[in-house]
């Protein structure tokens, strides 16, 4: 009787081993791919050329929004991760390299959080259609979140416009 040293199990092949066992899943090796990477890089620097004037036309847009500001509260929160902005535009929050803003017509409410412990201030967009967006800003201390309520109630006076049926009911009824 023979016996053979090593293994005697097959290599297993397939897609999860070798992912050129799938026809047409790797590109082919020629010259092509040369001029491809280069073409990819002419790309490249297209968008980032474009960045830098999307970046550029933000950053003017941005000054004269700031110049037509009117007078009025404004709201800003943040730490090293997240941002909470209200002001007379409405709430812009973004959190790391995401962001998002709602116009005032475009909010159904605004709420608070104060944890017990800790120094997390929680403050969560609501809006119309049931969605809710929550950001959780660090404070520097747990004094912070009694300004900042006081802050976001000023701007939330001044801009946001709670229209609930019983006084649209009542205007109806004083013009009759």
């Amino acid at each position: 009787m023979e016996q053979r040293i090593g293994s005697s199990s097959q290599p297993l092949e397939g897609a999860g081993f070798d992912p050129a066992f799938i026809p047409g899943l790797t590109s082919p090796v020629s010259g092509q791919a040369e001029e491809a990477r280069a073409e990819e890089a002419r790309a490249e620097e297209a968008v980032e050329a474009d960045a830098d004037e999307t970046t550029a036309a933000a950053a003017q847009s941005e000054e004269a929004v700031e110049e037509e500001a009117p007078d009025g509260p404004v709201f800003e929160a943040s730490d090293r991760r997240a941002k909470f902005i209200a002001d007379h535009q409405g709430i812009r929050l973004s959190l790391d390299d995401q962001a998002c803003e709602f116009r005032w017509d475009e909010i159904g409410a605004i709420e608070t959080e104060t944890p017990r412990f800790g120094k997390r201030f929680t403050i969560t967009v609501h809006t119309p259609d049931r969605r809710w967006y929550p950001i959780e800003i660090e404070a520097g201390s747990r004094a912070r979140f009694a300004e900042w309520d006081e802050q976001l109630d000023a701007v939330m006076d001044k801009y946001f416009e709670d229209e609930t049926p019983d006084a649209e009911e009542e205007e109806a009824e004083e013009t009759s």
